[in-house]
């Protein structure tokens, strides 16, 4: 019998790159869900975004949000829970549509005009139960990037190039976040973009949740989420691991000159003519709407945490 049970564990040994627990072979330990954040108003893309949320904004013919979804879809992720706001219907119909192969879970953020993306991310705590990636819904990039986030505690990092601005981080030698920085500044330390897209453990989720709590109690809720994460490093509470995203294959869309220049590195791909028209970009054949409208939750939210120009999901026909 020992004999059997040590020839077992010289087996397991043997397989390269898959750890054991208690004597279980753990196959597979990559991240399953996404959360995605696509609240916000998009008011500096306006007037595209007058009927239409921000990440329906076609980047080379092709939805922000499609774009991320085919990515998602490639690298295996399942779930997805997405926080709304702003035309959440619009957000909504477009996923039912194009993303029924995903289990789809739904928060709306009734106060996001007034708030930024840290109530969003504090909203969506208690559909968290998994490991999972988070990645803002104005992002457009190549999907062999996202190859490195699929395993917990991460964070997406470039090389700064003239066009980016907003939150740096610095590295230690180990590629782990050693600070977070509001803006790039010249200085000693080497510094890179974040990309706006995190990997977390549960362990690390629950430690962020306690400071989101926080923030959130002390009516903190314009902050970016990117300072929890700063006070976090600072105090040794939260430890990310950089994967570095080519600084060409990459685009954050905020502004009508940054499409421009999105469209620039992500082209209109020319679709094949049917029946001599030119069929443009192909959505997702449709699956069983009704069955995924069933299965999708949608958590309550209690209003009277922040009860600030709160509204109701909006009922603008899409465009």
């Amino acid at each position: 019998m020992l004999t059997t049970y040590l020839s077992i564990l010289i087996q397991m040994s043997c397989i390269p790159h898959q750890p054991t627990h208690l004597g279980v072979l753990i196959i597979n330990n990559r991240v399953t869900t996404a959360l995605l954040l696509a609240a916000g108003t998009g008011s500096r893309l306006r007037p595209l975004t007058l009927d239409a949320p921000k990440c329906l904004t076609e980047v080379g013919g092709e939805p922000i949000l499609g774009r991320l979804v085919e990515n998602l879809r490639s690298q295996g992720i399942k779930r997805l829970i997405v926080v709304t706001g702003y035309l959440d219907h619009c957000v909504r119909e477009f996923l039912e549509e194009n993303a029924a192969d995903f289990q789809l879970d739904y928060v709306f953020n009734p106060v996001y005009k007034t708030t930024n993306n840290i109530y969003s991310l504090w909203l969506a705590r208690q559909m968290i139960d998994e490991p999972f990636v988070l990645i803002e819904s104005d992002l457009v990039f190549e999907p062999s990037l996202l190859d490195g986030m699929m395993t917990a505690d991460k964070i997406a990092v470039s090389n700064f190039l003239p066009w980016m601005n907003g939150t740096v981080v610095e590295l230690n030698n180990q590629k782990k976040v050693s600070a977070f920085r509001v803006s790039h500044s010249v200085d000693d330390a080497r510094q890179y973009k974040t990309v706006n897209i995190y990997s977390f453990s549960m362990r690390s989720w629950s430690k962020v949740i306690e400071q989101l709590d926080n923030y959130i109690a002390d009516e903190r809720v314009n902050e970016y989420y990117e300072t929890v994460f700063a006070d976090m490093v600072t105090d040794g509470s939260l430890q990310l691991e950089a994967v570095f995203f080519d600084e060409n294959k990459w685009y954050e869309i905020d502004t009508l000159i940054d499409l421009n220049q999105a469209e620039l590195m992500f082209p209109r791909i020319p679709q094949p003519v049917v029946a001599g028209r030119y069929t443009g970009v192909a959505s997702r054949p449709s699956k069983n709407v009704k069955a995924v409208t069933a299965s999708s939750k949608i958590l309550a939210i209690d209003t009277t945490t922040i009860a600030i120009n709160s509204a109701a999901p909006d009922k603008t026909i899409c465009h």
